[in-house]
C-alpha cells in the first residue's frame, strides 16, 4: 500500500478554505462573547474570548500570508 505524497500542511482531510472559514467563524463568535462579556462584567469570559480572537486573528494572517 502506498502513501500519498504529504506537502507538510496541518491539513488532514478538510480543504485550507473550509478551515479558514471554521477559523472566521470563531471570530466572529469571539467578537460577539467579548461584548456579551464586557455588558455582563464578566471577566473569566472577557479573558477567554480575548484569547479566541487573537488566537483566530493569527492563524488567518498566517493562512493568507502563505497562500
Amino acid at each position: 500500500m502506498r502513501y500519498e505524497e504529504t506537502t507538510g500542511l496541518p491539513y488532514t482531510g478538510s480543504s485550507p478554505g473550509l478551515l479558514a472559514y471554521t477559523v472566521g467563524m470563531a471570530l466572529l463568535i469571539g467578537i460577539a462573547l467579548f461584548i456579551l462579556a464586557k455588558y455582563g462584567r464578566q471577566m473569566w469570559l472577557m479573558v477567554w474570548s480575548t484569547g479566541l480572537i487573537l488566537c483566530s486573528i493569527a492563524y488567518l494572517i498566517w493562512h493568507f500570508m502563505t497562500y
